[in-house]
């Protein structure tokens, strides 16, 4: 793919391409065995995807939504619960909170990493929150609703302070669920441990989406819960599955949340290129530091904490010009994309829940100059350094020449 031909923002073509004899076998097996839904594929995948995120435990689900509402409710969230995530996110984050009865309640970013800022949950407990006897839980000012859980989420394959969230959750009582819809692969340092862990295995349970896109992408949609507890996966296949502890014999209300078998045949076969893609990905992190160090006065490239070991599920950088140079890029045939341009509590959405405007006023910062460039395992050296060309003429277009502006001064 050259230059000239463009650079797509993402390449879902090639590496399906590259396997298409070994996805073919997949859906021939579904054909020849009629096992469409559950069955050998989907439990191969759920023990091999437990094994590679260090966990005991893999409940495959339809969506990454799915997982992470399952996982809140059988990691013990209540109807009226409070959850506090991050405003800069995808609306999947909230809406898994709403789904399983709880509301989302908001605390502002790091604007380093883009996840959530321990220092800010603490301020969040202990300034908005009171005392209750609700357990031992904090009880929300802003919605007098108990407080039982957090979402840290992940963020562009990213690793949150999960050290430093699980010891303010541990003091206050918060289950902790990850949102690792992102993060396939990604590793944090933990002081606490001693030891490199995987996104997935450090909350009491974690959601993984595996939406096309995605570092580990199925060929349609998925999901999947992670936990080293035996009773959140039990709960977690009895949700996915209309509440059944046998066929026919519904214990709960459930939902009909099942990994189809096709996909599930698929994402083992990925699997087993994921390591390599992500090392792939980092290769390309370390091609874009080089090509575009010349620009990091205008624009501010991705940061990556000596703790976390992030996989870039999307390379992001910030300018304040991003419009202009988003349209400019366009021009030269360059894909990119905005990953988000409202934060979650200026969304229509929840315009109920009474959030304004600098509220969360890192989250509104960056929303306004995020871009999210190319970033694929097979995206090119010579690509990347058509990026920053290109991104380095529209910089030198907007620059008030010397003269000028030594005229402009008189």
């Amino acid at each position: 793919m050259s230059a000239s031909a463009g650079i797509p923002f993402l390449d879902l073509v090639t590496p399906h391409l590259e396997l298409e004899q070994e996805f073919t076998a997949v859906f021939k097996e579904a054909l020849d065995t009629a096992s469409f839904i559950g069955g050998p594929a989907v439990e191969n995948f759920e023990r091999e995807f437990a094994r590679f995120c260090n966990v005991g435990f893999c409940a495959g689900v339809s969506s990454g939504t799915a997982a992470l509402h399952y996982a809140l409710v059988a990691a013990g969230v209540r109807p009226g619960d409070s959850v506090i995530t991050v405003p800069n996110t995808f609306i999947a984050t909230a809406e898994a909170i709403t789904q399983a009865g709880g509301v989302p309640e908001f605390v502002d970013i790091d604007e380093g990493t883009y996840n959530l800022d321990p220092a800010l949950l603490l301020g969040y407990l202990e300034q908005e929150c009171h005392s209750g006897r609700h357990g031992g839980c904090r009880i929300s000012r802003r919605t007098g609703r108990p407080v039982t859980a957090v979402v840290p989420v992940h963020l562009y394959g990213q690793m949150t302070d999960m050290d430093a969230v699980l010891e303010i959750a541990e003091a206050h009582n918060l289950i902790v669920v990850e949102d690792a819809c992102q993060a396939h692969g990604a590793e944090y340092f933990s002081r606490r441990a001693n030891a490199w862990k995987k996104a997935g295995s450090i909350g009491k349970a974690a959601a993984f989406s595996f939406y096309p896109g995605k570092n580990l992408g199925a060929c349609g949609e998925g999901g999947a819960v992670t936990t080293d507890d035996a009773e959140i996966a039990r709960k977690v296949k009895m949700i996915r599955d209309h509440g059944q502890a046998k066929k026919y014999y519904h214990d709960i209300e459930g939902d009909n949340g099942r990994l189809d078998a096709i996909q599930a045949g698929i994402l083992r076969i990925k699997l087993r290129y994921l390591t390599k893609w992500n090392d792939q990905r980092r290769q390309c992190v370390a091609v874009y530091s080089e090509v575009l160090a010349p620009l990091a006065s205008h624009v501010i490239l991705p940061g990556e904490p000596s703790w976390s070991r992030g996989v870039y599920h999307l390379y992001v950088v910030r300018h304040q010009g991003r419009q202009g140079l988003q349209v400019h890029l366009a021009s030269k045939g360059i894909g990119t994309g905005i990953h988000y341009p409202i934060p979650l509590h200026l969304q229509k959405a929840y315009r109920h829940l009474s959030y304004r405007e600098k509220d969360f006023p890192i989250s509104e910062g960056v929303a306004a100059e995020i871009l999210s460039l190319p970033m694929y395992p097979q995206l090119r050296p010579q690509q990347q350094k058509q990026i920053a060309i290109t991104i380095s003429e529209f910089i030198q277009s907007k620059a008030v020449p010397a003269a000028v502006t030594m005229s402009a001064g008189v």
